[in-house]
């Protein structure tokens, strides 16, 4: 446990504070506002694009701002809109694809964008999510332009730890590379852009340090932020680096972890 109480919350939302079917609980929606109530900012830091976002915001708290895409944006949720985007240049972009394909034959690719998504044709047309005919389809250096906050690196047989590592190894060099899925997806960003060094900035401008934030996560997306807070929490449900790295281990998200946490940080006596 921290020395004091905490002023800033970073958590992540899937495998952490959502549910395993994706919802907010009455438990972790009562000490989400309580804490608003507090004055303590929660700040969301999560690897979803602001599309997937839409139906939580509710849940989550509908003001204040939210990192999304590992970091790529910070979004101003009341506003709803982009208050930030970092941004991979579109020459780094056919570059990674063309080192990857080299790399790791089989490889596909999608973009997360500040106004949308866009893939390659083979790249899990299967998902309903994908199947939709308003996505732009067509090979990445004909979809890249300069509003790419996430480059998606899919491949069908590969592990996906076996995936990132080869990844890393390939391109590492050029773009900040992660893995939170159980799939075999590697998530793409721009050099140096992880959800730690955006919050960092954020955390800076309300005048609050590393020292002063607690964090929770689960996934390997997650470490830079677990390493750079004041205090860490893995979720007990984490992947096995997170649990290795962490100050502290939660309960499971599917047992309201954060939320138990955060009641005994702020003694809300809330249950």
């Amino acid at each position: 446990m921290p020395a004091q109480r905490p002023r800033l919350v970073a958590t992540d939302l899937d495998g952490t504070l959502l549910h395993t079917d994706g919802t907010v609980t009455d438990r972790t929606r009562a000490v989400l506002t309580a804490l608003d109530e507090l004055g303590v900012p929660v700040v969301f830091t999560t690897g979803r694009p602001i599309r997937w976002m839409e139906s939580l915001w509710a849940d989550v708290g509908g003001h204040g701002l939210a990192i999304c895409s590992n970091g790529g944006i910070v979004y101003d949720v009341a506003a709803r809109e982009v208050a930030r985007a970092r941004t991979i240049d579109v020459d780094t972009l056919v570059d990674v694809g063309r080192l990857l394909r080299r790399a790791i034959p089989g490889t596909t690719f999608a973009l997360e964008k500040t106004t949308g998504f866009a893939r390659e044709a083979s790249f899990m047309p299967r998902l309903n999510v994908n199947a939709t005919t308003d996505i732009p389809l067509g090979p990445l250096e004909d979809i890249a332009d300069d509003l790419v906050v996430k480059l998606l690196a899919r491949h069908e047989e590969m592990a996906p730890e076996r995936f990132w590592e080869q990844a890393e190894e390939a391109i590492g060099h050029l773009v900040t590379t992660t893995w939170s899925s159980v799939g075999t997806l590697v998530e793409i960003s721009a050099a140096g852009v992880t959800k730690a060094t955006t919050l960092a900035t954020l955390a800076a401008e309300l005048g609050v340090g590393p020292d002063e934030v607690v964090a929770f996560g689960d996934m390997p997306n997650d470490l830079p932020l677990l390493e750079w807070a004041g205090t860490s929490y893995a979720m007990a449900n984490a992947h096995q680096s997170v649990l290795d790295l962490a100050d502290h281990v939660a309960p499971p998200n599917d047992e309201d972890g954060v939320a138990a946490v955060l009641n005994d940080l702020f003694d809300l006596s809330l249950g």
